[in-house]
């Protein structure tokens, strides 16, 4: 039996167990046919208040969140930021204060600071729900990207998943490669060598991605994170193919030397995606840079999965607020 999600606060993938995120993860597929009725509301959350306090700019995690709120039947909040009194010199903390003083049960909390919803947890009385702190996680993107993947492939065990792209600055690269390894996937990660981290003693134990004397096969045999210096290899033969948006908003120096430059090397083409299996999926947490990360003939071939990622964040999101606030996995 799987354990319950017993945690008030969801602050990332690297502290949960693989039967916590199996739990959300059931709970996500409870939630995903009220999705599919005619009236989308069930009155499971009704007189709890969610505040969406998002620092930065968001569309589908603030709106998925909004929706997944309403349709639980909880009052959803969503502060401008912009137009509060943090615009004003209050610190974060005493705005963190303020809003615990009006009882709100949740507060989804975005920020351009890693570890910002962490210190929000140790003030407030509200479940806190992390929707991105600076480089640091996405949890419920990485827990909506494994619901794509498990519907589709119908296990997450055994599979071969390549994440292309940023992974310096990606927070949803972290929450994946936590997620996806400790449910026994095999995570291969490529990309300009400025963008990939060759250290990653914080999440797992990893060995460079090394071609075999065998021509057949590019790769050794891996343990469950392997770092590619080339994204052919992290391609081949892979069953899930993740491209990451180049973040760079978060970037303070050149990393590549032109836009054009790193479509052509490191680029996700149809002429790339072969190299996968013949039935590998494709997925992007968007916003998409066509014709740079991803082409659009790829992002829009029957092998793409990225609306139904953001159809599937809503059912995690309703699972993620219902369990927050505390309600049992045996939804």
């Amino acid at each position: 039996m799987e354990k319950p999600f017993r945690r008030s606060d969801l602050l990332g993938i690297r502290d949960l167990s693989a039967e916590e995120i199996r739990g959300i993860l059931d709970t996500a597929e409870n939630f995903r046919e009220i999705n599919a009725r005619e009236i989308k509301k069930v009155p499971t959350l009704r007189g709890k208040t969610v505040i969406n306090l998002f620092f930065e700019n968001s569309t589908r995690t603030r709106t998925s969140f909004e929706l997944a709120a309403k349709r639980l039947s909880a009052d959803a909040i969503n502060i401008s930021v912009s137009s509060s009194s943090l615009a004003k010199g209050e610190t974060l903390v005493d705005t963190a204060l303020n809003l615990d003083a009006m009882d709100p049960d949740c507060i989804v909390v975005r920020h351009g600071s890693a570890g910002v919803p962490h210190q929000l947890a140790k003030v407030s009385r509200a479940a806190i729900i992390n929707a991105g702190d600076g480089a640091n996680e996405h949890p419920t993107q990485a827990l909506l990207d494994a619901m794509t993947i498990r519907e589709h492939k119908k296990k997450i065990e055994g599979l071969e998943v390549a994440i292309i792209g940023d992974i310096l600055h990606s927070r949803v690269a972290r929450s994946n490669i936590h997620l996806l390894t400790k449910l026994g996937a095999n995570v291969r990660v490529a990309g300009p060598g400025t963008l990939v981290p060759r250290d990653f003693e914080y999440l797992i134990a990893r060995e460079p991605c090394k071609k075999k004397k065998n021509k057949s096969s590019k790769t050794e045999e891996r343990t469950s994170l392997t770092v590619c210096d080339h994204v052919e290899d992290a391609i081949e033969n892979a069953d899930v193919v993740m491209i990451l948006r180049i973040q760079r908003e978060r970037q303070n120096s050149a990393y590549f030397p032109t836009l054009r430059e790193y479509s052509i090397h490191y680029g996700l083409t149809n002429e790339r995606l072969d190299l996968a299996k013949k039935d590998a999926i494709v997925l992007h947490p968007g916003p998409m840079n066509r014709g740079i990360e991803i082409a659009s003939e790829v992002a829009d071939s029957s092998r793409s999965l990225i609306l139904d990622q953001v159809k599937y964040g809503v059912a995690v999101r309703m699972a993620v607020l219902y369990l927050a606030t505390g309600g049992s996995t045996q939804a």
